[in-house]
């Protein structure tokens, strides 16, 4: 019988452990995001700052306003109990590329960039 209420107990415990674990994007506070594994103090600003525009709708409008948060770093954060809107992430849902994928006229320009070093002479050592 004590046993029994001692793994109720320990249940009942581990549940409110794991409820107050969630942290929600929108609501955090700088210490809060820090404290989440994988967000240091750059992407926790970034993050602030993003959501000063609007408060993020979902993982997928996460990924497009945040640098550096994909598909891959969303699904680690939220198993370190970050939620949006307190959802947990779900790669079924999650837009393909939608922060690391650079539009087209980012790629081109990168290559005309590139282009233009090449262009120039060496530099010889006198």
């Amino acid at each position: 019988m004590r046993i029994q209420r001692w793994l109720a107990a320990l249940a009942a415990a581990l549940s409110t452990t794991l409820a107050l674990a969630a942290v929600d994007i929108n609501t955090a506070t700088v210490a809060e995001l820090d404290g989440i594994k994988g967000i240091g103090p750059a992407t926790s600003r970034l993050i602030q700052e993003e959501r000063k525009a609007a408060p993020f709708s979902d993982w997928n409008d996460l990924a497009r306003r945040v640098k550096g948060i994909g598909t891959k770093r969303a699904s680690k954060l939220s198993k370190e109990g970050l939620v949006v809107n307190g959802k947990s992430f779900d790669p079924s849902t999650a837009t393909a590329g939608s922060a690391t994928a650079k539009s087209g006229a980012q790629r081109d320009l990168g290559k005309v960039a590139k282009a233009g070093k090449a262009d120039k002479p060496p530099v010889s050592a006198k």
